[in-house]
């Protein structure tokens, strides 16, 4: 189902969620949809459950543009080809596995007049020690380099206006699995303001993260580090 032109679009990047996203979109748009005119962007990245299917189905309930692929992208590549679509004038991006609340979303939307980007800062983060133990190793490394007005740079739940989107979106893509740490990064170089709001942390709805695994996390650590660096090489100008 497609509306006619939305105020905001909602950015979903969806991999394997067969079992949940058909509530995660319900629960999103129930929230939003009253106040506000919008439309979902769901980048779907080579699922191998029927999570095709059931996006396909949704699409005839909800005002969804589907963005469907054969082979894995990863998330930063599934996130940029959604933000590339954009046609609203501000665009929502929240991870598909039900962790953000949309009752979080007015605080963000409240101050859209007054700050170019609004993101999400996880105050009782559900996620494990060692995930947790990470992301503070590297936010000291990050800000170190970049000194960004942020607690929780990596928090996958951002509004920015299209302006924004549009400015950065050509440049993203040197950090394949710290997409958000990047997109700040590049957005405070260039002057944009930024607002970091608390936000609730919830549980998965179903299933489980298979990002960081610990077999993977020296690779993980490593390619983080590097493109960390790379970030601020081609930013230093800005």
């Amino acid at each position: 189902m497609i509306t006619a032109q939305p105020v905001l679009e909602v950015l979903l990047p969806v991999h394997n969620e067969a079992e949940s996203i058909a509530a995660t979109i319900g629960e999103i748009y129930d929230t939003l949809s009253p106040r506000i005119p919008l439309r979902f962007i769901i980048c779907e990245d080579g699922s191998t459950d029927d999570t095709k299917n059931v996006l396909t189905r949704l699409s005839q309930t909800f005002p969804i543009r589907l963005i469907m692929s054969e082979e894995r992208k990863g998330y930063s590549r599934a996130v940029i080809d959604g933000m590339k679509s954009l046609q609203a004038d501000y665009l929502l991006c929240l991870d598909s596995d039900g962790q953000c609340d949309p009752k979080d979303f007015w605080k963000f939307w409240d101050g859209r007049n007054h700050q170019a980007v609004t993101i999400g800062q996880r105050v009782c983060r559900s996620d494990n020690l060692l995930r947790k133990t990470m992301s503070r190793v590297f936010y000291a490394i990050y800000q170190l380099l970049y000194h960004v007005p942020v607690h929780d740079p990596s928090c996958p739940y951002v509004l920015a206006n299209k302006q924004v989107i549009d400015s950065v979106v050509s440049e993203l893509g040197a950090m394949k699995q710290g997409f958000w740490w990047e997109f700040i990064a590049r957005v405070h170089r260039r002057g944009f303001s930024i607002r970091e709001v608390p936000v609730n942390h919830r549980n998965r709805t179903a299933g489980t993260t298979r990002v960081y695994r610990l077999t993977k996390l020296p690779v993980i650590a490593g390619q983080h580090l590097a493109a960390l660096f790379k970030v601020w090489f081609q930013t230093r100008g800005k």
